[in-house]
């Protein structure tokens, strides 16, 4: 049975901390347009306070969450427990794109260590959080984070990262620009 909160509890915040992967979800108004799905694993998220949470973006073949919350701030993120008592929380809210260089860029990147290939930071406004009993996600054994991407943005290089960027990160598949396109320009 679902429950609803009006904030992320200590208990949940204790839940998400212990999570090594949390899935990102948002969507353009068209629809005609791509939902869009991503995990996320690496030391990338933050909870800000009790209605606030940030997560490093690492450089990607698309740029679907930042198109998606330039049009519309629509964003939600989940958590499933893998190991343990079964729970799954999703927290749903409105979004933006924080970039390196921006007001809030230095205040927020200080929270989080390093990840090499990290484009920007994508915070969200939390309205509403809700778990639900997750009694069908299966158990996985946690091995270890990967760490081909990683390695992948330091070959790149900042020019390359750059340039990779260019290519890959102005629009969405939808067409929507992006914060990092209209910056690039």
């Amino acid at each position: 049975m679902a429950k609803l909160f009006d904030r992320i509890t200590d208990e949940l915040q204790r839940f998400i901390a212990e999570q090594q992967i949390f899935f990102v979800g948002t969507a353009p108004l068209s629809p005609a347009g791509h939902v869009n799905l991503s995990p996320k694993g690496l030391d990338s998220f933050r909870i800000l306070s009790p209605t606030r949470v940030a997560y490093l973006d690492l450089t990607g073949s698309g740029n679907e969450t930042s198109a998606h919350l330039l049009e519309n701030g629509r964003i939600t993120f989940m958590f499933c427990a893998f190991q343990g008592a079964p729970l799954i929380l999703r927290l749903y809210g409105r979004g933006f794109t924080v970039l390196p260089g921006s007001e809030q860029w230095q205040e927020l990147y200080t929270l989080f260590d390093p990840i090499p290939g990290t484009r920007q930071i994508i915070v969200a406004d939390i309205e509403r959080v809700q778990t639900s009993c997750g009694n069908g996600v299966p158990l996985y054994q946690y091995q270890e984070q990967r760490q081909v991407m990683v390695n992948w943005a330091k070959n790149k290089g900042e020019q390359g990262l750059r340039t990779y960027r260019q290519q890959k990160n102005q629009v969405s598949i939808d067409g929507l620009p992006t914060p990092l396109g209209m910056e690039i320009r």
